[in-house]
């Protein structure tokens, strides 16, 4: 007889986990084990230094081990058949195996291309089962295979089989949290991951499928050669989209908000949104009515409906997106969220976004990976995001798998969030279904991700003209002989006596027939109705920015707020340096010292949420400011952050007031300026801000400020006031830290499409903020904030400059009192922070009565009328002189200076003062810096 301590050495290596899990459901409930294993438990916790129940989380093998030393051991064991309890726990292996790597072997690939991956695992063998256990009954725990505590291995492994290497394979073994792997579990073991629709549904689904394969049909012949990025190969998807909008509303879904690129974008516009198939025909024509100055392509366009479904309107949109493909993922998320946050607590339950992704895009693009990164922080959750990704297995024509990505799926990177991955054959569309099915159950019960990975393939190349047997001869000679997802599916119904062959070829007759008079077979379109959460954009469609509005306050109302927002609660340890900065606001609001940027905006904040309008501010370092000038979040210096231990003081301004939100974001600017637009297009009645911790980290950003936030409207129509702080300043800090590069934003500058400002004053922060918010006109506004000047005293305001009299100015004129302006010989224009440098060399140079010094405050749109007004105050002055800290192909030279040529007088000329041209935006020498800084000084004083 062999010693207890080999007796028990089954019970640890690779079994170990299994036995955990074992005992792990044997302490949240005895009877959830197999009588056998329960007895072990039983008598294990019994024994001294078993574990104990309130750390039922913690490793058992420690115990184990001791037991196995104990004379007790033998005890225990020889109430059972050790050969049976090593092919039992042979077995929870076998299971595992499959759950962990059944999808590797799952039937995914309609073209059959797709190799079979790590079988060995799989085998029963591999885990020491044989023949000869077969007809043997084994526990395989409660709730699983439909309620089977026990059944033979021959039925466990084909119920494996059907479970997870069917047309559907799942991931989620990786998931930490063992409620959300065990509901996953049963969820599919419990139905044999197989679809149960009635007649009715099939028929239903059937329509679907065929209508996206007819429609695409009918444009490849109607409109040969003109790209529309055709899904044919994913139709299943179709029937997926519009089984989730209609089944959604059952756990109370009242909207759904769809992203998506360009790829089936004009099936889901017909079949889905109930776009006129007549408007879509007017598009490919060119015959389509010009309402937008630009327009965009076709398959770009966004749309919204109301589709009559079981459980009441579901009110779906789709967003605009530009050609970047998943950079309109992020936009999507930020929208849901506004719209979420309006409708108060059941926000998440009630709106839903959807992500329909690109293979090789899912993957490749690195917006993908902030956006998960968002998805359970605080300031950017929805509550869970259903991706569907219609994965063609190419990606662009040219593609290999080989090339495209490092991992063996293109869902991999949802495991980085814990999200669980249902792989489906696209060409099984009840499977397809059945997965919606699932994803918006796991949703509703855990708030997360869920990604749908639809494997289909492309019918035609990347657009249709292109020819991917070029570079893809061998797939294509399989997608050649593939009869079609519509033909396959019809088949098997009719095999099922569903349908009849005649019934599911009129499908697509009656489909083309109704394509021919540019109508819908099936009109799920709600024309008379509308919802109350819908928002009357028509209060904001200004477009006069110089639209008049009350910005200033009165001094009490100033007075009032900053001892609203200097309270601090009862027991609440304030850092130092915080208590300094209150008693200064305190200070400031009196009129007894001049106020500081850091005040003029918290003033602004308090004085919209107690008028109504919410303020939301979101950048990687916004609750203390990146510069600490904000202080918009104070901690308690005694308290821990998990306990509760901060306190915004603009949350507590009044009874009722409006939201405040400041969000440190993550460490991303791409995705989360691309949210925060989003946020904006869905929330008018808000300020939204997001701030750059840098100005250059905009940068990261560049394809949201070109594709959306400078075009958005002249392309889509789409109104959006978000506001962009981007610090901005040359102050020796070398070249990735001075230049938010303002030549660049001016560029895309045209038919008044964005604010431009660079402030010089205090006062006119707290202005330009106001007026963004109080004013109709819904442009983006972009504010290039010195950082240099937030402590720079003479750059702070007088209290008049903020009460009833005062606004925002977008030209400051020359400060200076004369006799007369006949003396001036030099007008300079100037903005932001090298006024004051310009300022004191005039003053040092005794030049007061000679140089008039301007500060265009706006640079866009331009104020024509204030600076043509200026600059008839100096009527000797012979030149005007454009003066600016950034090299001279930089900054806003260039890009103003025709605009300034226009307001000149025959007898004026334009001259500069500057750095030279740079391919740097700025030196990394202090030495260096301080020398151009004095060279550029020194040519806009010298009037020689």
């Amino acid at each position: 007889m062999m010693d207890e301590q080999q007796s028990f050495s089954y019970l640890f290596g690779s079994n170990a986990p299994y036995i955990e899990e074992l005992y792990e459901n044997y302490l949240n409930d005895p009877d959830s084990v197999n009588d056998h294993w329960k007895q072990y438990f039983s008598q294990l916790a019994a024994q001294p230094g078993a574990v104990e129940r309130d750390i039922a989380h913690r490793p058992i093998q420690e115990s184990f081990a001791n037991l196995a030393k104990q004379k007790t051991t033998a005890a225990i064991v020889g109430g059972l058949d050790e050969t049976l309890l090593k092919k039992q726990v042979g077995v929870l292996r076998l299971m595992s195996a499959y759950r962990i790597q059944g999808v590797g072997a799952a039937q995914l690939d309609p073209l059959n291309r797709m190799p079979p991956r790590n079988l060995d695992a799989l085998d029963p063998k591999f885990h020491g089962l044989s023949d000869a256990d077969m007809a043997v009954r084994f526990s395989v725990g409660e709730g699983d295979f439909s309620g089977d505590d026990k059944m033979t291995l021959s039925d466990i492994v084909s119920k494996l089989k059907q479970t997870y290497c069917g047309h559907i394979g799942v991931e989620y073994m990786y998931i930490a949290n063992t409620e959300e792997r065990r509901w996953i579990r049963n969820y599919f073991e419990g139905t044999l991951s197989t679809p149960s629709f009635n007649t009715e549904q099939k028929r239903y689904i059937l329509k679907q499928v065929t209508a996206a394969e007819t429609l695409e049909r009918y444009l490849h012949t109607k409109y040969v050669g003109q790209k529309r990025f055709s899904v044919e190969g994913g139709e299943s998807s179709i029937a997926g989209l519009n089984y989730l909008i209609q089944n959604a509303g059952r756990d109370g879904v009242e909207e759904v908000i769809i992203g998506m690129a360009h790829r089936g974008r004009l099936n889901v516009l017909v079949n889905t949104l109930g776009k006129k198939p007549s408007d879509l025909f007017a598009e490919f024509e060119g015959k389509a009515a010009i309402t937008l100055p630009s327009g965009d392509v076709k398959y770009h366009m966004g749309f919204s409906s109301d589709i009559a479904t079981p459980n009441g309107p579901m009110h779906v949109s789709l967003a605009f997106n530009p050609s970047h493909l998943e950079i309109v993922n992020p936009v999507v998320e930020g929208s849901t969220r506004a719209k979420q946050r309006r409708r108060g607590e059941n926000g998440q339950e009630q709106v839903l976004p959807v992500l329909i992704h690109g293979d090789s895009a899912f993957i490749g693009l690195g917006v993908n990976q902030a956006t998960f990164n968002l998805s359970k922080t605080r300031g950017y959750t929805t509550g869970g995001t259903i991706h569907l990704v219609i994965n063609n297995q190419i990606g662009f024509t040219t593609s290999d798998t080989r090339d495209v990505r490092s991992t063996v799926y293109c869902t991999d990177i949802a495991k980085m969030v814990e999200a669980p991955v249902f792989h489906v054959n696209g060409d099984d569309p009840e499977a397809v279904c059945f997965v919606v099915q699932a994803a918006l159950d796991y949703r509703k019960q855990f708030k997360k991700d869920v990604v749908i990975d639809l494997v289909c393939y492309r019918k035609l190349g990347h657009n249709e003209g292109d020819d991917p047997t070029l570079t893809q001869p061998m797939m294509y000679k399989k997608v050649s002989q593939h009869p079609g997802t519509r033909a396959l599916y019809a088949d098997k119904l009719i095999n099922e006596g569903v349908v009849t062959k005649e019934e599911a070829e009129s499908y697509i007759q009656t489909y083309r027939d109704a394509l021919d008079k540019g109508e819908h077979v099936e009109q799920t379109r709600l024309t008379d109705y509308e919802s109350k959460h819908r928002i009357d954009w028509s209060k904001y469609q200004s477009k006069d920015w110089r639209e008049k509005v009350e910005s200033g306050l009165p001094a009490a109302d100033i007075k009032r707020l900053t001892d609203k927002f200097t309270e601090i609660p009862d027991n609440f340890a304030l850092h130092n340096t915080i208590k300094r900065v209150i008693d200064t606001r305190k200070a400031m609001a009196s009129g007894e010292q001049p106020i500081d940027w850091g005040m003029a905006e918290t003033l602004a904040y308090a004085s919209l949420v107690t008028n109504g309008i919410g303020v939301r501010i979101s950048g990687e370092d916004s609750g203390r400011g990146t510069f600490s000038h904000r202080h918009a979040v104070f901690h308690d210096q005694n308290r821990e952050k998990s306990d509760g231990g901060t306190y915004i003081p603009l949350r507590n301004m009044s009874e009722g007031q409006a939201s405040f939100s400041v969000i440190d974001s993550i460490l991303n600017e791409e995705a989360v300026m691309a949210y925060e637009y989003g946020y904006a297009c869905s929330a008018p009645n808000k300020l939204v801000i997001w701030e750059a911790q840098f100005g250059d980290f905009a940068n990261g950003a560049q394809v949201v400020i070109d594709q959306f936030i400078s075009s958005g409207e002249t392309k889509w129509g789409r109104l959006c006031g978000l506001t962009t702080i981007l610090p901005h300043g040359y102050d020796g800090q070398g070249p990735e830290h001075s230049s938010a590069r303002l030549e660049r934003w001016l560029q895309l500058c045209s038919e008044e499409n964005m604010q431009i400002v660079m402030l010089s004053e205090a006062s006119q922060m707290f202005h330009v903020l106001r007026r963004q918010s109080l004013r109709s006109l819904r442009r983006p506004l972009v504010i290039f904030m010195s950082k240099r000047l937030l402590r720079f005293k003479d750059s702070m305001s007088p209290l008049e400059n903020f009460t009833e009299s005062s606004e925002f100015r977008p030209l400051i004129g020359d400060v200076v009192q004369r006799k007369d302006n006949n003396s001036v010989q030099r007008i300079i224009l100037c903005a932001g922070q090298v006024y004051y440098d310009l300022a004191a060399a005039r003053e040092e140079r005794k030049l007061l009565d000679n140089i008039a010094i301007v500060r265009v405050e706006q640079l866009y749109p331009f104020p024509y009328e204030e600076i043509q007004a200026e600059l008839a105050k100096y009527p000797n002055a012979k030149e005007v002189m454009w003066a600016q800290e950034e090299p001279r192909n930089q900054g806003a030279f260039h890009q103003i200076r025709h605009r300034i040529e226009r307001v000149l007088n025959g007898s004026q000329k334009l001259s500069y003062a500057g750095r030279p041209t740079s391919a740097s935006p700025a030196v990394g020498y202090m030495s260096k810096h301080v020398a151009q800084l004095k060279q550029l000084v020194d040519d806009a004083m010298n009037l020689n």
